[in-house]
């Protein structure tokens, strides 16, 4: 038998193997980490190289300790159509794989677009971002509940997610803020959950083959008609072409003062706001706006449908372009419009990720649905202008295709994982936009100065009209 670092090399490195097969070389460290190769690339491996079946590492046999009773994972098959001992609840793909677990949270079942999450903090904030609207979390990391839950960390009133999914346990709140059990607030909110599986395989799974539809069922009954999940996991239509921003939008105006959050202060408020910012809401997290307000701003918030007449109704110095879930495209058809009108009376427009997106589809370009979406705390991205690299918080599962870009619009920023599009300006407009989370709620604060940058346009744009275009003495 041949180790993975032999296959490697008899592949031509790394980078050869990777090219060869279709996939990045993340997944070929995974081969080395893990010291086997997936069942579903032995046949090209041993096309590419002439080797037999029997010559091909499948795992590595050290032995290891067992898990703890508590935190065991429960069988999973890919056949399987009742539920083993100790199972309450069952995750199931719509290409009929069955991942049985125990249930948290509310009794009920969801259907959703599975995908991962690989932050190590904030799982309420991420759980009650918008963006989430129509998906369900499998979370990376294994201890989730452990700082309980609490009314500050939010980013909208309810969560977006449709369920979550963890390897272990949820534990005991151990935080001084924590106010209430993460299973108890769950509950609440009508949103289900299940332990006990194995994360990692199921995130691997959506690395290398993409976001699946799939089935959370947590039923009161205990009971499971397996061939119906899967009927429905099949039948749900997922999130290409869908219009999710409708769903998780304020329907009326409202106007926003609070600001970023302090260590035994809490929240702060905007009293002594310099300009006004109109921004749309497609799903807004509430620390965007709070980044927005402890910028200098007095922050008016617009439903996603708001017209270019509604917007400059209220006569902003800058408009916001939000966050949000779905199919940008699908958004883009109320959206666009009013986005362009904007742009043509040349005031100051800043976008984050659907916004950014929405802002590449008013400027001309397109969007695509990735194989794999960035979701997460730890987003590598490169600012093409001066070479520095920043930490990012990202979720999305759609970019702007940089081919469609159109003369004026360059791209600014790119994603050191897969060199996709990360940021564009215009060079004729004041506007511009990332595809990432600059407000970092959950993640590192690198790009807080993306809020710096759109009010120095305002500035410069309030400069400009009070000298009506020409130079000032």
């Amino acid at each position: 038998m041949r180790t993975v670092e032999e296959i490697i090399a008899l592949m031509g490195g790394p980078e050869a193997a990777a090219q060869r097969l279709g996939i990045g070389t993340e997944a070929v460290r995974k081969w080395r980490q893990s010291r086997a190769v997936p069942s579903k690339h032995w046949s090209a491996i041993l096309a590419a190289t002439g080797l037999s079946l029997t010559d091909l590492p499948q795992g590595d046999s050290t032995p290891r300790p067992a898990p703890h009773p508590e935190n065991r994972p429960v069988s999973q098959t890919q056949t399987a159509q009742t539920p083993p001992p100790g199972a309450t609840a069952a995750l199931v793909l719509a290409d009929g794989s069955v991942f049985w677990g125990r249930g948290f949270g509310a009794q009920t079942t969801t259907v959703a677009e599975i995908c991962f999450n690989t932050s190590m903090t904030g799982y309420q904030e991420v759980l009650t971002d918008p963006s989430y609207a129509g998906q369900t979390i499998c979370f990376t990391f294994p201890h989730i509940g452990n700082v309980g839950a609490n009314a500050e960390d939010i980013e909208a009133t309810t969560p977006a997610a449709r369920g979550l999914i963890v390897k272990q346990d949820l534990t005991e709140p151990s935080n001084y803020r924590a106010t209430r059990h993460l299973d108890d607030w769950l509950k609440s909110h009508g949103v289900p959950g299940i332990a006990g599986i194995d994360t990692r395989a199921l995130t691997v799974r959506i690395r290398d083959g993409g976001a699946p539809n799939g089935v959370l069922a947590h039923p009161a009954d205990g009971k499971f008609d397996i061939p119906a999940l899967v009927a429905q996991a099949k039948a749900w239509p997922g999130l290409e072409g869908m219009d999710l921003a409708k769903e998780v939008s304020t329907r009326q105006s409202y106007s926003w003062d609070e600001a970023e959050w302090a260590w035994g202060q809490g929240y702060a408020t905007q009293t002594a706001p310099k300009y006004k910012v109109v921004a749309v809401d497609y799903g807004a997290k509430r620390n965007i706006l709070r980044c927005l307000a402890a910028a200098g701003c007095a922050v008016t918030v617009v439903p996603a449908t708001a017209t270019a007449e509604d917007i400059l109704a209220h006569k902003p110095d800058g408009v916001f372009l939000s966050n949000g879930p779905g199919d940008p495209a699908a958004t883009g058809a109320y959206a666009v419009p009013a986005i362009q009108g904007v742009l043509d009376t040349g005031l100051p427009v800043f976008g984050i990720c659907l916004g950014h997106q929405l802002l590449a589809l008013a400027l001309g370009a397109k969007t695509y649905k990735l194989d794999r979406g960035h979701r997460g705390a730890n987003q590598p991205v490169k600012e093409l202008a001066t070479g520095k690299v920043e930490i990012t918080s990202q979720n999305h599962g759609f970019a702007v295709d940089d081919a469609s870009l159109p003369d004026g619009v360059t791209v600014t920023h790119r994603s050191l994982f897969d060199g996709s599009n990360e940021g564009i300006a215009s060079s004729t407009k004041p506007a511009f936009s990332v595809q990432y989370h600059p407000e970092a709620s959950p993640g590192p604060t690198d790009s807080h100065h993306l809020f710096r940058r759109f009010v120095g346009m305002i500035e410069t744009s309030k400069a400009v009209d009070q000298c009506n275009g020409s130079a000032c003495l």
